[in-house]
C-alpha cells in the first residue's frame, strides 16, 4: 500500500474546467468548436528563428524577466497603445502564467477580486488559489457585453483589491469601450484597487479598436501574450506589462514560477514580431469572414441569436429553450459537436453556448448544422 497521500484544500476546492469537461463526452468523429486554438500555420520567421536559436545552442536558462532584445520588441511593438520601455515588460511563460503570477504577487489571503461573468475560467480559481475570494461582476446583456458599472461600484467592499478585465473577451466576443474604460480607472483609482487586464485577443478586433490599459499602468496591470497572436499555444509564450516600480515583485514571483521562460521559443518570437503586420492582416480576414459566417448561421436557428462579435474568436449566443446551458452541450456533444455551456463560464453565462470560430469553414457550416438539428429537434 501506498502513503494515503494529502491532497492541499486549495485545488481540490478548485472544479475541473468546464471546457475541458466537453470533451469527455465527445465520439472520435465530433466537430470541434469547443477549443480556442487558432487553426492557422504560425508565421515562418517564427518557427526559423525559433529553429535557428536551438541549432545556435540556445538551449540554456537565459534571465527570468526574458532576453532583454525581446522584451524591448515587445514594449516597441506594443507602445501604440502606451509609453512603455523593455523595463515595463516581463516574457512569461504563458499567458495564464502571466495571471497567474499576478494574483500571486497581488492578492492576500482574504482579498476579494471581482470577475467578470460571463468571464475566463481561470480567473477565479487564480483569486481562490491566493488565498483570496472570487466575486463575479455582471457584463451588460444588450451583446456588447460591457462590463456593468453600477453592479460592479456595488460590488465593492473594503476588502476589494483587484478588477480583473479582459478585453477583447473570451467567452464573449465583446471589446470594451473607452468609456468602459475610463470608468473602471475611476473606480480603480478612486479606491485604491488593482486592474489586471487580460489583452490576450488585442490583435482580433473587427469592429471599432482595441482599448488597452498599457497606458494606464498607475492603476494596471496588463497581461498578453503570442500563443494567439502567432498561432504557436503549445509554445507557451507570454507577458506581463506593468509599471517599474512592481517589476521587481513580479520577477522575483517569476523565478519561484519557472526560473526563466522558454529560450528557443523567445528567439521564434523575436524573430517574427517586427514584421507581423500583412499576418495579422490575413489572420483577421479569415476569423472575420469566419465570424460573419456562424453569426448568419446562428441567426437562421429558430430560438438562437447572436449580435456579431466585435473580437477574439467566440461566438456567444443566447437560446431560449428551457434548457441549462450544460445539458443542451451535452446533448449537441452526443450529436456530434463539441460547444462549451455558458454555465462554464460564471453565474451570468447561463442560456449561452460557446462556439470557436477558429475552425475552418466547413467544420463551422457542418457543426451549425448539427446545432440547428438538436434545437429544432428539441423545441
Amino acid at each position: 500500500m501506498g502513503v494515503d497521500m494529502k491532497i492541499s484544500k486549495r485545488i481540490s476546492d478548485i472544479p475541473m474546467s468546464g471546457i475541458r469537461k466537453m470533451f469527455d463526452l465527445a465520439g472520435p468523429d465530433s466537430i470541434n468548436l469547443g477549443l480556442g486554438e487558432p487553426d492557422l500555420d504560425p508565421p515562418n520567421e517564427a518557427i526559423e528563428g525559433m529553429n535557428a536559436a536551438a541549432t545556435a545552442g540556445r538551449n540554456k536558462y537565459g534571465p527570468t524577466a526574458g532576453i532583454m532584445e525581446l522584451r524591448d520588441a515587445v514594449a516597441d511593438y506594443f507602445s501604440k497603445y502606451g509609453k512603455v520601455d523593455g523595463n515595463n515588460i516581463m516574457i512569461t511563460p504563458s499567458g495564464s502564467t502571466a495571471l497567474l503570477e499576478v494574483t500571486q504577487s497581488m492578492v492576500d489571503p482574504g482579498d476579494e477580486v471581482l470577475v467578470p461573468s460571463p468571464g475566463f475560467v481561470i480567473y477565479g480559481p487564480h483569486a481562490e488559489l491566493a488565498g483570496g475570494k472570487a466575486v463575479e461582476y455582471r457584463l451588460t446583456d444588450d451583446g456588447l457585453f460591457q462590463p456593468d458599472i453600477d453592479y460592479i461600484q456595488s460590488r465593492i467592499t473594503p476588502r476589494t483589491s483587484m478588477i480583473v478585465v479582459n478585453t477583447p473577451s473570451n467567452p464573449t466576443g465583446g471589446v470594451l469601450t473607452e468609456e468602459s474604460k475610463r470608468a473602471l480607472c475611476d473606480i480603480a483609482r478612486d479606491n485604491g484597487i488593482t486592474i489586471l487586464a487580460d489583452e490576450v485577443y488585442n490583435e482580433f478586433v473587427y469592429e471599432g479598436r482595441h482599448v488597452s490599459f498599457m497606458d494606464s499602468l498607475d492603476c494596471s496591470v496588463v497581461a498578453n501574450g503570442f500563443s494567439k497572436m502567432m498561432a504557436v499555444t503549445g509554445w507557451r509564450m507570454g507577458f506581463l506589462c506593468a509599471d517599474h516600480d512592481i517589476m521587481d515583485t513580479l520577477i522575483k514571483m517569476q523565478y519561484h514560477v519557472c526560473a526563466s521562460p522558454a529560450m528557443p521559443a523567445m528567439y521564434g518570437v523575436l524573430a517574427a514580431l517586427p514584421n507581423i503586420g500583412p499576418y495579422l492582416d490575413n489572420a483577421r480576414r479569415v476569423y472575420r469572414a469566419r465570424r460573419d459566417l456562424i453569426t448568419d448561421l446562428i441567426n437562421d436557428i429558430p430560438g438562437m441569436h447572436l449580435e456579431a462579435p466585435r473580437g477574439a474568436f467566440y461566438a456567444f449566443p443566447t437560446y431560449e429553450q428551457d434548457v441549462k446551458s450544460a445539458d443542451l452541450a451535452n446533448d449537441l456533444a452526443r450529436a456530434g459537436l463539441i460547444c462549451t455551456p455558458g454555465s462554464a463560464f460564471g453565474t451570468f453565462g447561463e442560456k449561452h453556448l460557446r462556439f470557436s470560430y477558429a475552425a475552418d469553414e466547413s467544420k463551422i457550416e457542418a457543426g451549425m448544422a448539427i446545432l440547428k438539428k438538436v434545437i429544432t429537434e428539441g423545441r
